[in-house]
């Protein structure tokens, strides 16, 4: 055990004498030419476009997939070929959609083409909002972390739970009858 410590002690050290070597700068000396930047400033991630310059993505919320492509505009979301205020007519659904662009701080720049498919109108606002912030951090990676802050790239995975056998429903059961 005591070898061990030595040998430790004995790298500190090394490690120290190495430090002490290194060519000291002088007060006039410019500084070196390859220094990277560092590690937090990169992106971790890539953008990732077409050949027209959008981002693609797919949402999924209960039994609705939504496939969604982003690029640059003036805001304009365009969900199985009609508006966003005529497909999604209740006003808390369009809520659920500007969610991300709310959080981002990016209102009105970005236009949103839509195409969804199963489940009620509910889920399919839920698939959307799934499908633009996937879309959106492969835009912009920096604002991964903002959005996956707000939880917005997790998949939610609730489903309707199936009918069992004599059953009336998944859980519910049938009248009870004494005769």
């Amino acid at each position: 055990m005591s070898d061990v410590k030595t040998d430790l002690a004995d790298l500190k050290d090394i490690a120290g004498a190495a430090v002490a070597d290194a060519p000291a700068a002088a007060e006039g000396d410019a500084a070196p030419a390859a220094v990277e930047p560092p590690v937090s400033t990169m992106p971790l991630r890539e953008q990732e476009l077409d050949k027209f310059g959008r981002a693609y993505a797919t949402g999924r919320r209960k039994d609705a997939v939504a496939r969604v492509w982003l690029k640059p505009g003036k805001g304009k979301i365009t969900v199985n070929g009609r508006d966003q205020e005529t497909y999604f007519a209740r006003p808390t659904l369009r809520l659920v959609l500007n969610q991300v662009f709310a959080i981002t701080e990016r209102e009105g720049q970005y236009d949103v083409d839509v195409t969804v498919k199963g489940g009620g109108l509910s889920g399919q606002a839920g698939a959307v909002k799934h499908g633009i912030s996937q879309a959106l951090t492969k835009f912009e990676p920096a604002l991964r972390s903002t959005v996956k802050a707000a939880g917005f790239l997790t998949r939610d995975s609730r489903k309707v739970e199936r009918k069992k056998y004599g059953k009336a429903k998944a859980r519910k059961s049938f009248q009870f009858s004494k005769r």
